[in-house]
């Protein structure tokens, strides 16, 4: 079957769920655009700025879109078949994960642009604040590991790594000076075309530069990469963010746009044919079992829970009207389905028994995009250099953005002010991803584990637990509100059972090797055990106040 038929017909879903679902979400959540939003009544020109929709659709996109929607689909391809994927991506998204984004959009929009987390602290009290804090931090440390390690393993590439080292050093280069270039007031026309074009040479003639790191006091290169990485998300979680994070985030969108469009057309055009299997089996090769693995490791591909704290943290201070939470919110998540679809093409053009079936995700979605693009004329090995430097960019996206939110948190929970206070709790939010990424990890036979292979399962359900946790919220406050809070509770109940299950095959094993002779300490299960009772006690939590709630009304 030609690749085009499944991606014209998840194409067209989308429209039609966007037209449909999204406009009756709209209603039942009250959007009204007589009433003033955020933007609006505080508007003060720095975080509270009325802007226009696509614009801000163009910078929420950015600011969701990373790795995620491309490493979940393709190892749940890999395992399970492309099929079951393809209909995960499609229903998730369109009913678990758009509708996650567009009612954490709309709740905030609603309460004042508040945060999820006050949002929690207003329907579940002081005690379900702190917990859901604890919760998201340990989530954000997961998101550093696997992130930091994606991004190594794309440096040490054998064939590409030290090329593609070389011009992410350069476009973190150039993202500063064009940071410095705009506070100096030149024009963002000029700038843009000019730092724009200097990142297109870095791609270009970086391969001509690699950066090759050697072996030092016993640390492979990728261990190296990983703590320089580290160091870097240091340095930049306490940068202001006009001279890093905005301007890098910015050059950064335009490589997620082209990469994301050039992919799309070259599908289309292309007349690739599928060839791996459309379903391998209800348990994978690496004993996965579908139910319910395949909904943790797609993650961020048909829904994210971190998408949550974005729209709630910074998008919903700049929403014009009310309506506008559907394209952005609702809309926004669409985009990234499609992202989804785009990375499990690149499986699905795969045979059975090629060797790149054992490659790491990344190299798998660098090769099958430059196998779409060189339709354009490319050359196909520049193409796969371009589409590795666009996945570390996303990736830089989301550890430049997870890093400030977990010092954020932990700011929150100790009181630390001041310089000292950043450092202090940026230093201590990347301590425990330092040592997960620099330990040698080993299966069963021995051999040597990718630590973002490790840990993607636990990171992939923390962020869906997350999802859950903050559908819940939502849940709560249509409930009071007296609206439908079906749309909300629903979902909720379904990401609840697959991340509580698939946690639970993470805790059996805990306790079985803490109990043998000799006892094996198991640090996914432990973090495994410590997110079931925050959840436990979070939904404890939900119920109290839903109780309460009712118990007060059933007086009046």
């Amino acid at each position: 079957m030609p690749l085009f038929i499944p991606a014209l017909i998840v194409c067209v879903i989308f429209f039609i769920a966007y037209r449909t679902y999204g406009r009756f979400l709209g209603r039942v959540t009250g959007l009204d655009d007589a009433c003033a939003t955020p933007a609006h009544k505080k508007s003060d020109g720095v975080d509270f700025i009325p802007t226009s929709r696509g614009f801000l659709l163009g910078q929420h996109f950015s600011a969701i879109a990373a790795a995620g929607p491309i490493v979940g689909p393709i190892l749940a391809g890999l395992w399970f078949g492309w099929l079951p994927v393809l209909i995960w991506i499609v229903l998730g998204s369109i009913f678990i994960g758009a509708m996650h984004d567009f009612a954490s959009l709309t709740g905030s929009v609603k309460h004042g642009a508040s945060t999820l987390v006050d949002l929690v602290k207003r329907y579940l009290g002081r005690q379900g604040y702190i917990f859901f804090l604890i919760f998201v931090w340990l989530s954000l440390i997961y998101v550093i590991t696997a992130f930091t390690d994606l991004t190594s393993s794309s440096f040490v590439d054998p064939e590409l790594g030290g090329g593609v080292a070389t011009s992410s050093v350069l476009y973190l280069v150039i993202g500063l000076a064009m940071g410095i270039a705009l506070k100096l007031k030149i024009p963002l026309l000029p700038a843009t075309v000019f730092f724009l074009a200097l990142v297109v040479l870095s791609v270009v003639f970086g391969h001509t530069i690699p950066i090759v790191l050697p072996s030092i006091f016993g640390l492979a290169p990728q261990q190296i990469w990983n703590l320089l990485l580290l160091g870097y998300c240091l340095i930049a979680s306490v940068l202001p963010v006009w001279l890093l994070l905005q301007p890098r985030g910015y050059l950064g969108g335009f490589f997620l746009y082209l990469t994301l469009a050039f992919g799309i057309v070259g599908l289309f055009l292309g007349g690739e044919a599928i060839q791996y299997p459309a379903f391998i089996g209800w348990t994978s090769s690496n004993g996965m079992i579908l139910f319910p693995m395949l909904f943790v490791t797609v993650a961020c591909g048909a829904c994210s829970g971190f998408h949550g704290i974005v729209c709630s943290g910074t998008t919903s201070k700049q929403i014009n009207k009310e309506s506008d939470c559907r394209a952005v919110g609702y809309g926004g998540m669409l985009l990234e389905g499609l992202v989804a679809v785009v990375a499990l093409s690149t499986v699905m053009v795969l045979a059975r028994g090629s060797d790149l079936t054992h490659a790491s995700p990344d190299r798998i979605y660098a090769d099958g995009l430059g196998r779409f693009v060189q339709h354009f004329g490319i050359p196909r090995d520049l193409a796969r250099s371009f589409v590795l430097l666009a996945f570390t960019t996303f990736i830089y996206d989301t550890l430049d953005v997870a890093t400030r939110l977990a010092r954020y948190l932990l700011e929150e929970l100790t009181g630390w002010k001041g310089k000292g206070g950043r450092l202090l709790a940026t230093a201590l939010s990347l301590a425990v991803p330092a040592v997960c990424v620099s330990i040698r990890i080993t299966d069963a036979a021995g051999k040597t584990v990718p630590a973002w292979k490790v840990f993607w399962t636990i990171f992939g359900t923390s962020n869906q637990l997350l999802a859950a946790l903050t559908l819940m919220v939502l849940s709560v406050w249509l409930w009071k509100t007296k609206k439908a809070w079906w749309v909300s509770a629903i979902p909720m109940v379904f990401m609840f059972i697959m991340t509580v299950w698939s946690l639970a095959l993470l805790v059996i094993p805990f306790f079985a090797k803490l109990f043998a002779s000799p006892r094996v300490f198991d640090l996914i299960g432990l973090v495994a055990v410590i997110l079931l009772g925050l959840a436990g006690r979070l939904l404890y939590e939900a119920v109290t106040a839903v109780l309460a709630a009712t118990k007060t009304a059933s007086r009046q």
